[in-house]
């Protein structure tokens, strides 16, 4: 066994895709039973795909997309759900005494035996990756009964009563529809879900990397069974719909804890729902795997290991803001230190820091929760945002009296975080002599690994490069592949801008000097720019010019 899993890596290695050194530390590395390719997916040295063709070679078994492949939608009953769930299969056609079936692992022998033994067929497995085969699961055996049982139930006439409808029942189809949806953006990693009334119907939208998409439309009468149903799971009052309301939901998705917090609108046709998903286990905790570039890196390592200062990260909601701070705090977690954070919500739980949740309702706030935290002998403090002059003083004067204090602002770039604090009326002297640092940032979809091919930069693009005085020669794009549902992008990276203040810039900011003159100090110092960082990821690979015009503005 240990030589076969030895020649997939053997293998890759001679495909030239990961290198030897990859290789060997996945092995020393990788947790015990863990198949060697998982290990390198895991790392995100390989992807899916490429495995695939790989495991194709060496085992001589056909692999398939399952991107609109043509089902026997017939052959369903024939695999039970949960054993298709369980061990990844899915039927595709029969011929003869033949049933293909598409497996994630082609070499998992007990579960072609069982299925040769329960359904009386031969079974000759083909390859899909372990995404596909989950879409299709989804799409074919949960999806649809679930909705026609509903529609069946739930007629226009019916209004919401929680006992009628099985609200709270498991096996009820309003409850498998809410746990579909649910699932099916959980596992095409979607940050948010909407569910917006309009007119005529419920629209049910995903925002995948960034960009929202359209799931699915329902009709205008399960709205309001859909929505109490969520309210149930939040925990919020499902009789109160002329008021904004906030809950979260805890739940296990395949086995590993997903968190939603979930958020509700009154609009003019019924409540808005939003519920972002926070997933537990993908949640990064490691500063080196932010798609930092090495200056910046270092930059910012020097910043947080600094005992006392405070460093400001900003960007529009929904930039990743949260994801450095946790990285951050993470980073600097150890028993020597207290870390306190105050937040709104606590988005992630980190063991060994003491987190305090802002609460409005009871006259906890960010200001207050901040004061209290002081008489609580701290090292490190974590102010979720700064949103008024009051937590900007208060913050302000904590990392003037010996504290690192890390917070986040809503700012368009690092130099236009100073002029906002000094418009919040915090003193320039104040501002001057406490910030320690500035990171803005912002997301961009990374190009789709198996799908992509280099392409010749416009000449717009060499324009662009040329005028931040670097040169490009190949751009990489993706076609559009099953795996990143054609849009040639999957997952995002992150690109940074970090301010660093010295002592001249706290001159200038002490004398209130102008914007221009602080940028014309940062051009000095070696300041990598939001557009500057971007552009070197384009160089690298990893996004397209669109992708960075759309989030960074060019001087």
């Amino acid at each position: 066994m240990i030589e076969t899993r030895k020649r997939l890596g053997d293998l890759l290695v001679e495909a030239g895709i990961i290198t030897a050194d990859q290789l060997q530390v996945t092995l020393n590395e990788k947790s015990k039973g863990q198949k060697i390719g998982d290990a390198l997916l895991q790392r995100g040295y390989i992807t899916e795909q490429q495995l695939i063709e790989v495991l194709e070679f060496q085992l001589g078994i056909p692999h398939v997309s399952l991107y609109r492949y043509p089902f026997d939608e017939n052959l369903m009953h024939v695999i039970s759900k949960d054993f298709a769930k369980r061990n990844l299969v899915i039927p595709l056609k029969k011929e003869h005494d033949k049933l293909y079936v598409a497996m994630a692992d082609p070499m998992d022998y007990f579960s072609i035996d069982d299925l040769r033994l329960s359904t009386g067929f031969e079974i000759e497995p083909v390859i899909a990756t372990k995404d596909d085969i989950l879409r299709s699961i989804n799409k074919f055996y949960e999806v649809e009964d679930s909705l026609d049982e509903f529609m069946d139930i739930i007629e226009p006439s019916t209004g919401v009563n929680i006992e009628d409808e099985g609200m709270t029942q498991d096996d009820s189809p309003v409850v498998r529809l809410v746990n579909q949806i649910l699932q099916n953006a959980v596992q095409q990693r979607a940050s948010d879900i909407h569910i917006d009334p309009q007119e005529t119907k419920v629209v049910v939208r995903y925002r995948i990397d960034g960009v929202l998409k359209t799931e699915r439309t329902l009709p205008k009468h399960t709205q309001n069974v859909l929505i109490a149903r969520i309210k149930i799971l939040g925990k919020m009052d499902i009789t109160e719909h002329r008021i904004p309301q906030d809950g979260r939901i805890k739940t296990n998705m395949d086995f590993h804890p997903v968190d939603v917090r979930v958020s509700t609108l009154p609009t003019v046709y019924g409540e808005k729902v939003v519920l972002r998903i926070l997933d537990l286990s993908s949640s990064l905790n490691d500063l080196s795997q932010l798609g930092f570039n090495p200056k910046n890196y270092e930059r910012f390592i020097d910043l947080i290991t600094k005992p006392t200062g405070i460093i400001l990260i900003t960007g529009p909601t929904g930039s990743g803001k949260s994801s450095t701070l946790y990285a951050a705090l993470n980073h600097l977690n150890s028993e020597e230190v207290n870390i306190i954070t105050v937040e709104d919500p606590v988005e992630y739980q980190l063991e060994g820091i003491n987190q305090i949740q802002v609460n409005p309702n009871v006259g906890m706030t960010f200001a207050k929760g901040l004061r209290a935290i002081l008489r609580q002998d701290p090292n490190i403090i974590m102010v979720g945002e700064i949103r008024d002059k009051e937590t900007a003083e208060v913050a302000i004067r904590a990392s003037l009296t010996g504290h690192l204090v890390l917070s986040t602002l809503h700012t368009n770039d690092a130099i236009s975080t100073i002029t906002r604090l000094i418009d919040m009326q915090v003193e320039p002297f104040l501002v001057g002599s406490s910030v320690n640092g500035v990171i803005a940032q912002r997301l961009v979809r990374k190009v789709c690994r198996d799908c992509m091919k280099q392409d010749e930069p416009t000449i717009r693009e060499q324009e662009i490069f040329a005028k931040r005085g670097l040169t490009i020669e190949k751009i990489a794009r993706g076609k559009g592949c099953g795996t990143c549902n054609m849009t040639g992008y999957k997952g995002r990276i992150a690109i940074h801008e970090l301010l660093v203040i010295n002592d001249e810039m706290r001159k200038v900011i002490m004398n209130n000097q102008s914007v221009s003159r602080i940028r014309e100090l940062a051009y000095e110092q070696d300041t990598v720019f939001l557009i500057d960082d971007g552009l070197m990821k384009v160089k690298q690979g990893l996004t397209t010019t669109e992708e960075i015009l759309r989030v960074a503005l060019q001087d």
